[in-house]
């Protein structure tokens, strides 16, 4: 598993959203290759994250593109960064670590709370059949739209709403992550998660907040801890 870890992250370069390997183009044609490969190597393995299709995806998908212009040399730095109407695009780790724990092996339907910039969403088209993400601020959403679109994400399907109703007619979903911080957990979420499927959240207040995993089964539902976050609230209207 290590072998195969380490081959990986040497080689590391961007494809795209649904490119193939016959695409792979040379190494130096994309400057920021290098700074990603550094945050696979440094900000995810080195912190225990081991999917290799996770590793794959976050190698390369580009950060970049789903920044703010003025921040493009910052973006593969350890830490959010800010995308405007109030909102962040998360920590390179967490997207791993949320990305991680749901577990996917490429045939799912995924639910997305927070789209945000369209980074988690852009991972997870490499993870999974479908994506629809759902995203509050309309001047976020439009954006996320035109660069994913951009970026050749095919398989990812946008809406502007209220992610505390999530995408009823599209569920049951396999999967589901949140990226933005509710202080419950909306029950339509777990309503709409498939017998078996899984739901990815942070929950509290500002000041105090946990990342849960809800595992769905026949008996009912079970949650697990997994660790302290810090995300930006989630909301349900713009006036909120």
């Amino acid at each position: 598993m290590w072998s195969r870890i380490a081959s990986l992250v040497a080689s590391l370069c961007w494809l795209g959203c649904s490119a193939s390997s016959r695409d792979v183009p040379a190494p130096m044609s994309d400057p920021y290759a290098e700074l990603r490969a550094r945050m696979v190597r440094e900000q995810l393995v080195a912190r225990g994250i081991r999917d290799a299709r996770v590793l794959e995806a976050m190698g390369r998908v580009p950060r970049h593109e789903l920044v703010p212009e003025a921040m493009r040399d910052e973006a593969y730095d350890d830490g959010p960064l800010p995308i405007g109407e109030g909102q962040t695009i998360s920590q390179p780790y967490i997207v791993a670590a949320m990305s991680e724990a749901a577990a996917l092996s490429g045939g799912e339907r995924v639910l997305e709370v927070g789209t945000g910039s369209g980074y988690q969403a852009a991972v997870l088209s490499a993870l999974a059949a479908e994506v629809y993400t759902i995203e509050l601020e309309p001047v976020l959403a439009a954006r996320a739209q035109r660069d994913l679109e951009r970026l050749g994400c095919t398989n990812v399907h946008t809406r502007t709403g209220d992610g505390y109703a999530g995408w009823p007619d599209a569920a049951p979903f396999d999967a589901i992550l949140v990226t933005a911080a509710p202080e419950h957990v909306p029950p339509a979420l777990l309503e709409q998660l498939r017998i078996g499927g899984r739901l990815v959240i942070p929950v509290g207040d500002s000041g105090d907040q946990d990342l849960w995993l809800y595992t769905k089964s026949e008996r009912g539902v079970e949650r697990r801890h997994l660790f302290p976050v810090r995300f930006v609230p989630l909301r349900s209207h713009p006036d909120d």
